[in-house]
Protein backbone atom coordinates (compact mmCIF):
# COMPACT_ATOMS: atom_id res chain seq x y z
CA UNK A 1 0.00 0.00 0.00
CA UNK A 2 3.19 2.07 0.07
CA UNK A 3 2.56 5.31 -1.49
CA UNK A 4 -0.99 4.87 -2.38
CA UNK A 5 -2.38 7.66 -0.67
CA UNK A 6 0.02 10.42 -2.38
CA UNK A 7 -2.00 9.02 -5.25
CA UNK A 8 -5.27 9.62 -3.79
CA UNK A 9 -3.62 13.37 -2.28
CA UNK A 10 -2.47 14.60 -6.37
CA UNK A 11 -5.64 13.45 -7.83
CA UNK A 12 -7.62 15.44 -5.22
CA UNK A 13 -5.34 18.24 -5.45
CA UNK A 14 -5.39 18.42 -9.25
CA UNK A 15 -9.48 17.59 -8.82
CA UNK A 16 -9.79 21.38 -7.25
CA UNK A 17 -8.86 23.26 -10.53
CA UNK A 18 -8.67 20.31 -12.68
CA UNK A 19 -10.39 21.06 -16.41
CA UNK A 20 -11.66 18.30 -16.10
CA UNK A 21 -14.44 18.84 -13.67
CA UNK A 22 -16.96 18.20 -15.92
CA UNK A 23 -15.73 15.04 -16.51
CA UNK A 24 -16.16 14.77 -12.41
CA UNK A 25 -19.51 15.65 -12.54
CA UNK A 26 -20.60 13.07 -15.21
CA UNK A 27 -18.64 10.21 -12.88
CA UNK A 28 -20.79 11.48 -9.64
CA UNK A 29 -23.79 11.76 -11.70
CA UNK A 30 -23.55 7.76 -12.66
CA UNK A 31 -23.05 7.19 -9.24
CA UNK A 32 -26.19 8.51 -8.33
CA UNK A 33 -28.06 6.59 -11.40
CA UNK A 34 -26.33 3.60 -9.97
CA UNK A 35 -27.31 3.92 -6.46
CA UNK A 36 -30.84 4.37 -7.21
CA UNK A 37 -31.37 2.38 -10.04
CA UNK A 38 -29.56 -0.70 -7.56
CA UNK A 39 -31.84 0.44 -4.48
CA UNK A 40 -35.28 -0.12 -6.28
CA UNK A 41 -35.30 3.65 -8.12
CA UNK A 42 -35.00 4.76 -4.39
CA UNK A 43 -34.13 8.66 -4.48
CA UNK A 44 -34.50 8.95 -1.08
CA UNK A 45 -30.90 9.24 1.33
CA UNK A 46 -32.79 9.40 4.40
CA UNK A 47 -33.22 5.52 3.22
CA UNK A 48 -30.88 4.46 0.41
CA UNK A 49 -27.11 4.80 2.14
CA UNK A 50 -25.64 3.99 -1.52
CA UNK A 51 -27.03 7.51 -2.85
CA UNK A 52 -25.75 9.13 0.52
CA UNK A 53 -22.51 7.95 -0.16
CA UNK A 54 -22.58 9.60 -3.94
CA UNK A 55 -24.03 12.93 -2.68
CA UNK A 56 -21.39 13.16 -0.21
CA UNK A 57 -18.84 12.36 -3.34
CA UNK A 58 -20.92 14.53 -5.31
CA UNK A 59 -20.24 17.63 -3.06
CA UNK A 60 -16.56 16.35 -2.18
CA UNK A 61 -15.84 17.65 -5.84
CA UNK A 62 -17.57 20.47 -5.42
CA UNK A 63 -20.70 19.55 -7.30
CA UNK A 64 -23.62 22.52 -6.90
CA UNK A 65 -26.77 21.48 -5.20
CA UNK A 66 -29.40 22.01 -7.60
CA UNK A 67 -27.09 19.89 -10.11
CA UNK A 68 -26.93 16.90 -7.39
CA UNK A 69 -31.29 17.22 -7.13
CA UNK A 70 -31.64 17.32 -10.52
CA UNK A 71 -29.35 14.18 -11.24
CA UNK A 72 -31.61 12.64 -8.21
CA UNK A 73 -35.06 13.52 -9.99
CA UNK A 74 -33.96 12.38 -13.25
CA UNK A 75 -32.25 9.33 -12.27
CA UNK A 76 -35.70 8.48 -10.31
CA UNK A 77 -37.73 9.01 -12.88
CA UNK A 78 -39.17 6.78 -15.74
CA UNK A 79 -36.68 7.76 -18.22
CA UNK A 80 -33.73 7.28 -16.05
CA UNK A 81 -29.99 6.56 -17.98
CA UNK A 82 -29.22 3.19 -18.18
CA UNK A 83 -25.70 2.06 -17.20
CA UNK A 84 -24.15 -1.36 -16.05
CA UNK A 85 -20.77 -1.93 -14.42
CA UNK A 86 -17.85 -3.58 -16.16
CA UNK A 87 -14.11 -4.54 -15.29
CA UNK A 88 -11.26 -4.63 -17.44
CA UNK A 89 -7.69 -6.18 -15.93
CA UNK A 90 -4.35 -5.74 -18.17
CA UNK A 91 -0.72 -4.19 -18.50
CA UNK A 92 0.73 -1.33 -18.94
CA UNK A 93 4.03 -0.94 -20.37
CA UNK A 94 6.85 -2.31 -18.23
CA UNK A 95 4.97 -4.60 -16.48
CA UNK A 96 2.67 -2.44 -14.28
CA UNK A 97 -0.92 -3.99 -13.65
CA UNK A 98 -4.28 -2.33 -14.37
CA UNK A 99 -7.91 -2.92 -12.94
CA UNK A 100 -10.06 -0.56 -14.27
CA UNK A 101 -13.73 0.08 -13.75
CA UNK A 102 -16.17 1.46 -16.06
CA UNK A 103 -20.08 2.31 -15.22
CA UNK A 104 -21.85 2.80 -18.95
CA UNK A 105 -24.74 2.32 -21.35
CA UNK A 106 -22.50 1.23 -24.44
CA UNK A 107 -20.47 -1.94 -23.53
CA UNK A 108 -19.60 -2.48 -27.00
CA UNK A 109 -18.07 1.40 -26.73
CA UNK A 110 -16.40 0.51 -23.60
CA UNK A 111 -14.65 -2.52 -24.90
CA UNK A 112 -13.37 -1.46 -27.78
CA UNK A 113 -12.15 2.46 -26.03
CA UNK A 114 -10.08 0.53 -22.70
CA UNK A 115 -8.72 -1.95 -25.43
CA UNK A 116 -7.83 1.18 -27.85
CA UNK A 117 -6.59 3.18 -24.68
CA UNK A 118 -4.24 -0.12 -23.67
CA UNK A 119 -3.12 -0.83 -27.37
CA UNK A 120 -2.04 3.19 -28.00
CA UNK A 121 0.43 2.90 -24.72
CA UNK A 122 1.87 0.08 -25.35
CA UNK A 123 0.05 -2.16 -22.71
CA UNK A 124 -2.00 -4.92 -23.30
CA UNK A 125 -6.34 -6.43 -22.05
CA UNK A 126 -6.22 -9.27 -20.39
CA UNK A 127 -8.97 -11.61 -19.68
CA UNK A 128 -11.35 -10.78 -16.78
CA UNK A 129 -9.43 -12.28 -13.47
CA UNK A 130 -6.37 -12.84 -14.37
CA UNK A 131 -5.04 -9.69 -12.02
CA UNK A 132 -7.77 -9.78 -9.76
CA UNK A 133 -5.67 -11.59 -7.44
CA UNK A 134 -2.70 -8.49 -7.13
CA UNK A 135 -5.23 -5.98 -5.53
CA UNK A 136 -7.03 -6.38 -2.62
CA UNK A 137 -10.34 -4.44 -2.34
CA UNK A 138 -11.17 -2.07 0.48
CA UNK A 139 -12.95 0.79 1.71
CA UNK A 140 -11.06 4.00 1.55
CA UNK A 141 -12.31 7.30 3.29
CA UNK A 142 -10.77 10.33 2.76
CA UNK A 143 -11.15 13.31 5.52
CA UNK A 144 -9.96 16.88 5.10
CA UNK A 145 -8.03 17.47 7.91
CA UNK A 146 -8.89 21.38 8.39
CA UNK A 147 -12.55 19.90 8.65
CA UNK A 148 -11.71 18.16 11.59
CA UNK A 149 -12.74 19.09 15.05
CA UNK A 150 -11.29 15.58 16.34
CA UNK A 151 -8.14 14.80 17.95
CA UNK A 152 -6.70 12.36 15.60
CA UNK A 153 -5.64 9.93 18.07
CA UNK A 154 -8.93 9.84 19.65
CA UNK A 155 -10.82 9.42 16.27
CA UNK A 156 -8.61 6.26 15.68
CA UNK A 157 -9.56 4.67 18.64
CA UNK A 158 -13.56 5.29 17.64
CA UNK A 159 -13.12 4.30 14.31
CA UNK A 160 -11.13 1.27 15.23
CA UNK A 161 -14.25 -0.63 16.72
CA UNK A 162 -16.21 -0.04 13.00
CA UNK A 163 -13.27 -1.94 11.31
CA UNK A 164 -11.09 0.74 10.51
CA UNK A 165 -7.64 -1.18 9.60
CA UNK A 166 -5.60 1.07 8.65
CA UNK A 167 -4.77 5.07 8.83
CA UNK A 168 -2.23 7.54 6.82
CA UNK A 169 -1.96 11.10 7.97
CA UNK A 170 -1.04 13.07 5.39
CA UNK A 171 -0.37 17.08 5.11
CA UNK A 172 -4.06 17.78 3.85
CA UNK A 173 -5.86 14.72 4.45
CA UNK A 174 -6.50 11.53 6.64
CA UNK A 175 -7.55 8.65 5.07
CA UNK A 176 -9.10 5.36 6.98
CA UNK A 177 -8.81 2.02 5.32
CA UNK A 178 -11.65 -0.88 6.02
CA UNK A 179 -11.76 -4.24 5.07
CA UNK A 180 -14.64 -4.50 1.50
CA UNK A 181 -17.32 -6.03 4.29
CA UNK A 182 -17.01 -2.76 6.53
CA UNK A 183 -17.31 -0.17 3.67
CA UNK A 184 -21.01 0.52 4.97
CA UNK A 185 -20.40 0.01 8.62
CA UNK A 186 -17.57 3.01 8.62
CA UNK A 187 -19.94 4.88 6.49
CA UNK A 188 -22.59 4.30 9.05
CA UNK A 189 -20.17 5.46 12.45
CA UNK A 190 -18.89 8.57 10.46
CA UNK A 191 -22.16 9.73 9.67
CA UNK A 192 -23.06 9.01 13.22
CA UNK A 193 -19.52 10.94 14.10
CA UNK A 194 -21.12 14.05 11.98
CA UNK A 195 -18.07 13.94 9.87
CA UNK A 196 -18.16 14.44 6.43
CA UNK A 197 -16.10 12.93 3.90
CA UNK A 198 -14.14 14.24 0.80
CA UNK A 199 -15.03 11.07 -0.69
CA UNK A 200 -15.24 7.90 0.16
CA UNK A 201 -15.49 4.73 -2.32
CA UNK A 202 -14.07 0.91 -2.49
CA UNK A 203 -10.98 0.78 -4.01
CA UNK A 204 -8.45 -1.95 -5.40
CA UNK A 205 -5.05 -1.56 -3.60
CA UNK A 206 -2.44 -3.51 -4.79
CA UNK A 207 -0.80 -6.02 -2.35
CA UNK A 208 2.80 -5.14 -3.86
CA UNK A 209 4.02 -2.05 -6.08
CA UNK A 210 6.40 -1.55 -8.65
CA UNK A 211 9.52 1.17 -8.60
CA UNK A 212 10.47 2.34 -12.09
CA UNK A 213 12.91 5.17 -13.05
CA UNK A 214 11.40 8.68 -13.73
CA UNK A 215 10.65 8.37 -18.02
CA UNK A 216 9.32 5.11 -17.76
CA UNK A 217 6.59 5.93 -14.70
CA UNK A 218 5.70 9.11 -16.77
CA UNK A 219 4.61 7.04 -19.30
CA UNK A 220 2.38 5.26 -17.23
CA UNK A 221 1.01 8.00 -15.71
CA UNK A 222 0.15 9.31 -19.36
CA UNK A 223 -1.74 5.77 -19.71
CA UNK A 224 -3.84 6.55 -16.19
CA UNK A 225 -4.11 10.09 -17.56
CA UNK A 226 -6.00 8.24 -20.90
CA UNK A 227 -7.85 5.97 -18.75
CA UNK A 228 -9.36 8.94 -16.50
CA UNK A 229 -10.16 11.11 -19.77
CA UNK A 230 -12.67 8.36 -20.77
CA UNK A 231 -16.14 9.16 -19.77
CA UNK A 232 -17.20 5.25 -19.11
CA UNK A 233 -13.92 5.04 -16.95
CA UNK A 234 -14.83 5.31 -13.27
CA UNK A 235 -12.19 4.60 -11.19
CA UNK A 236 -8.53 3.00 -12.65
CA UNK A 237 -6.15 1.36 -10.05
CA UNK A 238 -2.50 0.06 -11.20
CA UNK A 239 1.01 -1.03 -8.81
CA UNK A 240 2.89 1.57 -9.73
CA UNK A 241 5.01 2.89 -6.86
CA UNK A 242 4.91 7.10 -5.95
CA UNK A 243 7.88 7.96 -5.38
CA UNK A 244 8.93 11.37 -4.47
CA UNK A 245 11.15 11.97 -7.36
CA UNK A 246 7.23 10.87 -9.43
CA UNK A 247 5.56 13.21 -7.04
CA UNK A 248 7.29 16.32 -7.02
CA UNK A 249 7.62 15.85 -11.52
CA UNK A 250 3.53 15.40 -11.06
CA UNK A 251 3.44 18.63 -9.09
CA UNK A 252 4.62 20.37 -11.34
CA UNK A 253 1.85 19.97 -13.92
Amino acid sequence: MAGHSKWANIKHRKGAQDKKRAKQFTRVIKEITVAIKENNQNGDPETNPALRNAIQNAKGVNMPKDTIERAIKKASGADADSYEKITFEGYGPHGIAFYVECTTDNTNRTVASVRSIFTKHDGSLGTNGSLEFLFNRKGVFTLKKEALDWDLEELQLELIEAGATKFENEEEFFIIYSDFTDFGKMSEKLESLQIETQNAELQRIPLNTKTLPLEEAKQIVSLIDAFEDDDDVQDVFHNLEMTEELEAALQEN
